[in-house]
């Protein structure tokens, strides 16, 4: 049974690879095409609605995807009580090649029972003039407002989409999820963006502490960090981004026109966190981009920080974002955007777009793309939260936080989606040896084999199904006439290569 088994896996290999080259009209995304957006894989679809009555509800801790038409204006509802901080963000993506202005993006606002704003922030496509996610925030903080927004009971998500090309098209948005979202071609402002939500949740602090922004911290340009790079492939989400610590680091790849890598650095309480972005030579094209590459920074609830620009004309050029304030609580009561976003210890994020436009002076291939990502000072202990935040442990730096950054662990891993299926071989996702490899048993690397060839011309997929069948034929045909037997004197082997006893 054991052997069927595995052939009939192959069968399914072969049919499955198959069908991919016949029915479908091509991969995916070409291998020229930059990565569209990963949402969280755990995200729930929901739909917004054009009105408040009928709103469905969001939870703390839980990432939502959904959509937004031209000209939406979409609601979702809140539940909150009257002493934990509130935080929602919205990402919006764009389709690939979808057109977009420099001032047309998102805006997500925070709103209570009676329409009082809570808080709301804008976030636009900016001068690089490129189609890419873009995410704004809101808020919902205790203490903030003396008379509006504290108090339990419903408030509401507001997502709008802003700018001129904002009202193009057929109308408002009704929330469904639409093909654009997967990052199918959108070449106008009439087609809807895909959006990812998230809601967390902090807790209140014990009394005492201070209700007024440092005055004073170190501002001045930090030193620049050298050495050799090591390797680590952005992600291409939030949920994707691959952790980096303190160091030189050079993208596996490089960076496509178009497209935007996502990283993530723990930075925690009383740490000072700085950042540069290096674009590297071409020796193809020529001409000049303005605004060609932006580096955009985020905080752990996804709220932006700051950003730095950068034009390009063939030369290495770097976009560095301003000297940023320790992570303190306190940060919160400033008026300056870029001092308040540094408000919680946790993961911050990097996002690094290159513009579309670079392709049409520069062509299509990868640039090189090199972070160089600096901590100062010790960690600290935090503020003294009297409760959790949701989701769990989000404004904290563990040391597998830390060890995740300096190791490169995957974003896969690190949210839990590496977990191995049922597939009756004891749970290893490394194949049948159990031995955490990759490569699997020789008939699941034939099965793999089979998988690969989908992505070539379709006869010599045919051939190369023959030839499988031709082999699995042969095999099953040698396991009939000559059933396995240990030999005489020994004991059967396990799968790791170990005796069983009787």
């Amino acid at each position: 049974m054991g052997r069927r088994t595995v052939w009939w896996r192959v069968a399914a290999a072969v049919g499955a690879a198959l069908y991919m080259a016949t029915a479908l009209p091509g991969p995916a995304v070409a291998a020229d095409t930059p990565t569209p957006y990963s949402y969280a894989e755990d995200a729930r679809t929901v739909e917004g609605t054009t009105s408040s009555t009928g709103a469905v509800r969001l939870t703390a801790g839980t990432t939502y995807r959904s959509s937004i038409g031209p000209g939406g204006k979409l609601y979702y509802r809140l539940d909150l009580d009257a002493a934990t901080n509130a935080y929602v963000s919205a990402t919006a993506v764009p389709g690939a090649g979808a057109t977009v202005g420099s001032a047309d993006g998102v805006r997500v606002s925070l709103q209570d029972a009676d329409a009082h704003r809570c808080s709301y922030k804008t976030a636009r496509f900016g001068p690089t003039r490129s189609a890419h996610p873009v995410t704004a925030w809101a808020s919902r903080e205790i203490g903030s407002d003396e008379y509006m927004c504290q108090g339990a009971g419903v408030y509401y998500v507001v997502v709008e989409r802003v700018g001129p090309a904002a009202g193009a098209g057929a109308g408002p948005g009704t929330g469904s999820v639409s093909g654009s979202v997967s990052g199918s071609p959108s070449k106008g402002p009439s087609e809807e963006w895909g959006l990812e939500l998230g809601l967390m949740s902090e807790p209140a602090v014990r009394k005492g502490g201070s209700t007024s922004a440092p005055e004073t911290w170190n501002s001045a340009s930090p030193q620049g960090v050298s050495g050799d790079p090591e390797r680590r492939r952005g992600g291409s989400g939030f949920a994707t981004a691959s952790p980096l610590a303190q160091g030189v680091w050079q993208d596996d790849v490089g960076i496509r026109a178009g497209e935007t890598l996502f990283y993530k650095v723990p930075v925690g309480w009383g740490q000072q966190l700085s950042a540069t972005a290096e674009l590297g030579s071409t020796t193809g094209g020529d001409g000049y981009v303005g605004n060609a590459f932006v580096v955009s920074l985020y905080n752990p609830v996804r709220g932006f920080v700051d950003d730095r620009t950068a034009n390009y004309g063939g030369e290495q050029r770097s976009a560095a974002l301003a000297p940023l304030p320790p992570v303190a609580y306190e940060n919160r009561f400033s008026l300056d955007n870029e001092v308040s976003g540094m408000r919680f210890a946790g993961w911050y994020y990097l996002a690094v777009h290159l513009g579309t436009s670079v392709a049409d002076r520069f062509g299509d291939e990868p640039l090189g793309l090199t972070l160089r990502v600096r901590l100062e000072g010790e960690a600290e202990a935090g503020p003294g939260y009297l409760g959790t935040s949701e989701p769990r442990g989000a404004f904290e730096v563990t040391e597998e936080d830390q060890e995740a950054a300096e190791s490169g662990a995957a974003a896969d891993t690190l949210d839990g989606a590496g977990d191995s299926g049922d597939e009756g071989d004891g749970g290893t996702s490394g194949g049948g040896d159990g031995s955490g490899n990759s490569t699997g048993t020789g008939d699941q690397r034939l099965a793999m084999t089979v998988v690969a060839a989908s992505g070539i011309g379709t006869g010599s997929l045919l051939l190369l199904v023959l030839v499988v069948w031709t082999l699995v034929a042969r095999r099953r045909a040698s396991a009939g006439a000559e059933p396995e037997r240990p030999r005489v004197g020994t004991a059967p082997r396990g799968r790791h290569g170990a005796s069983r006893g009787r």
